[in-house]
């Protein structure tokens, strides 16, 4: 696929550089808050028609209600795109599939999905399909729905996939044997794991695009260290006394959601983002920043593993009844 060459910009990548998105249909899982919040209303901003996938219909509503009113009263150069809400739970694989399902329905087509949302360290929880929670929804759940969208995404001009990991890929390990953590759950330990499996994907999904001459780009952001829900929400559903007293103290160091958007929003807009580019801040140990290209973790350059990764992925969807056999790779 030809990448446009780099456009002549002084200073960093913001939000201002985003193309006309005009035209342009993006759905962004989890978009009711925190990052995928931010990247909604860029796109829009930038004429974007965009549809908000949540897991709860109500916050996406209000999320909807938001963006239509701060967006009225910006001042932007071109009239902002429509905003829709569509019922999306990754922790139900029913639910994946009825959204993707209705998107169908609903617009025929799609050239933009972002891979946003996520959880984060929880205790040992399953999905209605009985695969522990953040590998079930970090990446099961974006597999599945990515898959079920291929067929959206096909002949769209400048098709993109951009899933969101962090920094936790780099300390993250596929563990084949025990990947639900039934005989051992460290819930960092299987944070680690689905956010290195998010970059993994992303690799295997281009190798298998470009092999099918699918005309789709591939990409993973990573935020830095960003403030939105999923630090408080970890305190909630975890109880610790020691984690809010970590929090505080690091609070230096966390950027704002807006910021942490960027790397997505630039995987997702810019001409000369590659195809299986892995974006993040610039700043010091990529915690704050910029958007710039960064290396993967090493250990999603193994190949065969990422090829093993989406075997078993998709082994695993086929033994879930709720999951139609879809698979367009």
């Amino acid at each position: 696929m030809p990448i446009a060459p780099a456009p002549a910009r002084s200073g960093p990548w913001t939000a201002a550089a985003i193309p006309d998105q005009g035209g342009r249909l993006a759905l962004v899982t989890g978009a009711n808050s925190g990052l995928g919040l931010e990247t909604a209303r860029a796109l829009a901003a930038h004429g974007a028609t965009v549809v908000l996938a949540c897991r709860s219909p109500q916050k996406a509503a209000a999320a909807r209600a938001q963006l239509l009113a701060d967006l009225a009263h910006q001042s932007v150069a071109s009239p902002h795109g429509a905003i829709d809400c569509l019922s999306l739970d990754l922790a139900d694989l029913a639910s994946v599939a009825a959204a993707a399902d209705t998107l169908a329905q609903r617009y025929g087509r799609l050239d933009l999905l972002i891979n946003n949302a996520g959880v984060m360290a929880p205790p040992r929880t399953l999905t209605r399909d009985g695969f522990e929670l953040q590998f079930g929804t970090n990446h099961l759940g974006h597999f599945a729905l990515t898959q079920a969208l291929l067929p959206l995404l096909k002949g769209q001009t400048d098709a993109r996939v951009v899933s969101v990991t962090s920094g936790a890929q780099y300390f993250g390990r596929i563990d084949f044997d025990d990947l639900q953590g039934e005989r051992r759950y460290d819930r960092w330990q299987a944070y680690g794991q689905s956010k290195l499996a998010n970059v993994m994907f992303t690799l295997e999904l281009q190798r298998r695009l470009d092999g099918a001459n699918a005309g789709i780009r591939a990409l993973a952001a990573h935020p830095g260290l960003a403030r939105t829900s999923l630090q408080p929400s970890s305190v909630a559903a975890n109880g610790s006394w020691f984690e809010p007293i970590a929090y505080r103290l690091m609070g230096p160091l966390f950027q704002s959601a807006a910021m942490g958007a960027l790397p997505q929003l630039y995987a997702a807009t810019a001409p000369e983002a590659a195809p299986a580019g892995h974006y993040g801040p610039d700043g010091f140990g990529g915690l704050g920043g910029w958007p710039r290209p960064v290396p993967v973790a090493a250990a999603a350059l193994n190949t065969n593993n990422c090829q093993r990764l989406w075997q078993v992925s998709q082994e695993l969807l086929a033994g879930c009844s709720a999951w139609p056999q879809v698979d367009c790779l």
